[in-house]
């Protein structure tokens, strides 16, 4: 673990050294502070220039939902690229047979900063939230949104070979969140055709507020992992 965890602080310097990285990992911040305070503006002046009773107020909770997601998605973004950078320069291969070990080369890479960014995400949600948010629905946010960054970055990192095809993946891994806007928007059962997708379920949990969708949320979530998990171990084997 002590490998892990040195590996981990040197990756962040890294990152610090990356403009790009490093502004990315302020996002979820940033986007925090736009959600709370300007989308209830940007709502009172819609109303009052429409006379509609309200404009966003109905997909507040999908704007919460997206914003539990935000953090662990660009930290693992941000991983994603540092491990495409050492595949490109076969440093994993190095390390491997370090004390750090593969063992220690994934948890450095993806779960120390998903753990981090779900410690950030339960942090800020209730900071910046638009809804009535109970603990629960605090943490089941929290935590599949940091499964969700496990499965973009683990997407990103399965189907790169570079950082440079890992910037157009990452743009095609985040459409699996697209499945979260189905409940809001698409009416019936031909919804159910994105029941594949985790953040399907999640949507789901938030838009009907019924705990029992937090299981197949869940479930999809780790099946994603598994699969993706399984793929990336052999790439790096």
């Amino acid at each position: 673990m002590k490998a892990a965890r040195i590996s981990f602080m040197q990756m962040m310097l890294f990152i610090r050294r990356d403009m790009m990285l490093f502004a990315s990992c302020a996002a979820p911040l940033l986007a925090g502070v736009f959600f709370r305070f300007a989308v209830p503006v940007m709502e009172r002046a819609l109303v009052s220039w429409t006379g509609r009773t309200e404009v966003f107020a109905p997909y507040y909770g999908l704007i919460d939902l997206i914003f539990s997601m935000l953090a662990p998605i660009m930290f693992c973004f941000v991983t994603a690229m540092v491990v495409l950078e050492e595949h490109d320069d076969h440093i994993e291969n190095y390390l491997f047979i370090t004390t750090l070990g593969r063992k220690g080369y994934l948890i450095s890479r993806i779960f120390l900063p998903v753990v981090i960014a779900f410690i950030m995400t339960v942090i800020l949600l209730p900071v910046f939230k638009l809804t009535a948010l109970s603990a629960v629905e605090v943490l089941f946010l929290s935590g599949t949104g940091a499964l969700q960054g496990i499965i973009i970055a683990l997407l990103i990192v399965t189907l790169s070979t570079n950082k440079l095809e890992g910037m157009a993946v990452t743009k095609m891994s985040t459409l699996t969140i697209l499945g979260a806007f189905a409940p809001y928007f698409v009416r019936g059962r031909i919804s159910y055709i994105l029941s594949f997708l985790p953040s399907f379920w999640i949507g789901k949990t938030i838009y009907d507020h019924k705990i029992i969708f937090m299981l197949p949320a869940i479930l999809t979530a780790f099946l994603w992992i598994y699969i993706l998990m399984k793929k990336f171990l052999r790439k790096l084997s």
